[in-house]
């Protein structure tokens, strides 16, 4: 009875295994227009990515490293202007390389160069718009952003988002020499705001995180001044 049992259960098995092989040549049979079009369309999707990425990307990012390099000569010479718009030798500034290079790390990394630069011409509103799009790569350029940030944010007289940004910025990374810079301007507008306790506090952070760097070795004035008025 057993065995009967199995050679019935096998044959069954078989007859699902028969009729699931029919049904799957049936659907591609009655589907094969579509399953071929798909199978197109795939190869297409994928060697269109791959044809960007040759004949578009890779050039449209090697030319816009190129002309970053001349503004960013600009930018390092405080010719801010000049760097946005038009460094020379007929070269593109940050502003050309964001729009006609869209997509690239180049006019990405423009964009945080924008910014900055707008912010040493006073120009704050345009840039926290550049500011905002820019997208940190790496643990240093966090910091510069929202320092940037707060910067221009504090020069708006919005010192609530000032100290937002600054607080970021702080705690962004670990680079010492950008940390300390914006904890100790975050440190003097609690000052400025009257909030001696968060004044102090982000002074101290320097003294005990960073008591070797620049502003540490200065920083125990700040910190008497504080001291002196609660």
């Amino acid at each position: 009875m057993a065995r009967r049992r199995n050679n019935k259960k096998q044959e069954e098995t078989l007859v699902d295994l028969v009729e699931a092989k029919e049904q799957a040549s049936d659907y591609v049979n009655k589907n094969s227009t579509l399953i071929i079009g798909g199978l197109i369309a795939f190869v297409v999707l994928i060697g269109g990515y791959f044809a960007y990425q040759q004949f578009v990307s890779v050039p449209s990012e090697k030319n816009a490293k190129e002309a970053l390099r001349f503004a960013q000569d600009q930018f390092a010479r405080d010719s801010f202007a000049l760097a946005l718009e038009n460094p020379g030798g007929g070269n593109l500034g940050f502003l050309d390389i964001i729009e006609n290079h869209k997509g690239t790390n180049a006019a990405n990394s423009a964009l945080l160069y924008a910014g900055i630069s707008y912010l040493n011409l006073g120009n704050y509103d345009v840039a926290l718009s550049y500011l905002k799009e820019f997208s940190p790569k790496d643990d240093l350029l966090p910091i510069s952003k929202y320092g940037a940030m707060a910067d221009a944010y504090g020069e708006l007289g919005q010192f609530d988002e000032a100290i937002a940004n600054y607080k970021k910025a702080t705690s962004a990374g670990d680079n010492e020499v950008l940390v300390t810079y914006y904890l100790k301007k975050l440190g003097l507008l609690y000052e400025k705001q009257g909030d001696m306790a968060a004044s102090k506090a982000a002074f101290m952070r320097i003294k005990t995180d960073f008591p070797t760097s620049r502003e540490g070795q200065s920083i125990q004035k700040y910190i008497t001044r504080v001291d002196s008025k609660q």
